[in-house]
């Protein structure tokens, strides 16, 4: 669509994410309205710029599934899933949840217990959402947690500790993108990440949350309230239509004691060859696929066949959530193509004052991480224009991007079709708009919260 380049749509360009929200809301799916929304979005394109509806939209699809980051996450994703089936069959999954059961004596320390495992993996949300989901259903079933109430859990732990702590796959991507701009020198990405940290209010906020939320000092709201209400009245701790989702599996022999080190020993090397591996979480899960398929080899856990077929019915189990990650992408494809974040940057640039430029950014920007689900995308756009129009405007360089990485943060928890709500309710076997609704209220008290915070700092700093 390199034909579109100079074309303006301006406020056509909100149509297609517009769509994509308002039809979830009304439909309560997730599938169906990105397909709708880009298909919308696509019309115009063909009204505006006569490029055809069919090859605009099949050179999108072809754009996305071609792109190196799409290419990485399909396959992050299905190895992700791969290694996930594995430790679920081996019974390592199972024993843990065993061993969590006998220490977590109530509701809340089952939950306090979940957050406190997803705060460990902290080197990427995919992983986090994934394994802690699955670890720890077996420990939130058994309380009759609701899986929206564990999906949330998950999903504001996963985001929020990947953007707070100097070590996982977010910070490589956005130091170098700190980086390609100038503002420091090549290499220095991750010391000038070191003085953003302070600044990212969002993640900080929405991962304190979580345990106000479980100790009840932040009251049940809206329809988490309902979810918590019908697990403990009905006994249904699965909300409808969470099949796409359902992860549950039988371990390869019931017969066989498993072991807690089924699942202990793989992500303990799945973390350390990933912080190993320049934070590359592709080679990480490459080497800890290998390292368990013989592990497990050795310790008979099951014959090398049966290995590799679960490995890939594990990749198999990722294709509903890899749909809808496909069609994000592509949604995000359709607003880069028609000038969206552009569109909203230059409709505030010159409009506001020095002071209230970090507050701009982080509504501004989040509105858009909201409408389109893609945060890493996103910041490539962003970053190299907010740090420039810092300069120009004598702010706090690291205040603005510490702002846009929040406005990121908050799109990839609150967005209904974003990467970490589709695989956190893929972790949780949770239905992904029941999980999406659910956590929009408590999203919503953080970017509040982190509005005030950067008005703040805009007069402070």
């Amino acid at each position: 669509m390199d034909n579109q380049a100079d074309i303006y749509y301006g406020w056509l360009s909100l149509i297609p994410p517009l769509v994509v929200i308002v039809l979830a809301l009304l439909t309560r799916l997730s599938l169906e309205p990105l397909l709708i929304g880009i298909l919308s979005g696509y019309i115009i394109v063909d009204v505006k710029s006569e490029a055809g509806f069919f090859n605009a939209t099949i050179d999108s699809f072809y754009a996305v599934l071609q792109d190196e980051l799409m290419v990485w996450v399909i396959m992050v994703c299905c190895l992700y899933g791969a290694l996930i089936q594995l430790m679920i069959k081996s019974g390592g999954v199972a024993a843990f949840g065993n061993a969590i059961l006998k220490k977590a004596k109530t509701e809340k320390q089952a939950l306090l217990s979940t957050w406190l495992f997803g705060s460990f993996l902290f080197v990427d949300d995919y992983l986090n959402a994934l394994t802690t989901g699955t670890t720890m259903k077996k420990v939130t079933d058994h309380y009759r947690i609701p899986r929206e109430m564990l999906a949330y859990v998950v999903s504001s732990t996963a985001v929020p500790i990947c953007v707070i702590v100097p070590i996982s796959t977010w910070v490589i991507f956005i130091g170098k993108l700190v980086e390609d701009t100038g503002a420091v020198e090549a290499g220095g990405g991750i010391t000038a990440y070191l003085n953003i940290i302070p600044f990212i209010s969002y993640g900080y906020i929405q991962f304190a949350l979580v345990p106000l939320t479980i100790l009840g000092i932040i009251p049940l709201l809206g329809k988490m309230k309902h979810a918590v209400t019908r697990a403990k009245t009905t006994g249904q701790i699965v909300p409808d239509k969470s099949e796409e989702f359902e992860t549950d599996v039988e371990v390869f022999d019931k017969e066989k004691k498993s072991s807690i080190h089924f699942l202990i020993w793989p992500l303990i090397v799945l973390i350390s060859a990933t912080v190993l591996m320049d934070l590359d979480a592709l080679k990480g899960i490459i080497v800890a696929l290998v390292f368990t398929i013989f592990y497990y080899g050795l310790k008979k856990v099951a014959p090398m066949q049966q290995l590799s077929n679960s490995a890939i019915e594990g990749m198999k189990s990722m294709l509903y959530a890899l749909v809808l990650l496909v069609l994000s992408y592509v949604l995000k494809n359709l607003g880069d193509d028609m000038g969206l974040t552009q569109y909203v940057i230059n409709a505030v640039e010159g409009n506001v004052g020095p002071a209230f430029l970090p507050l701009i950014v982080f509504i501004t920007l989040g509105a858009i991480a909201f409408a389109t689900g893609n945060s890493w995308g996103l910041y490539a756009i962003a970053i190299p224009l907010v740090v420039p129009l810092a300069a120009t405007m004598d702010v706090n360089l690291w205040l603005c991007i510490g702002a846009v990485i929040s406005a990121g943060a908050f799109g990839a928890h609150a967005c209904f079709f974003s990467d970490a709500t589709i695989l956190a309710s893929q972790g949780a076997s949770c239905n992904n708009y029941a999980h999406a609704i659910t956590q929009l209220p408590y999203a919503l008290i953080s970017f509040s919260i982190s509005c005030v915070i950067y008005l703040a700092l805009g007069f402070i700093l």
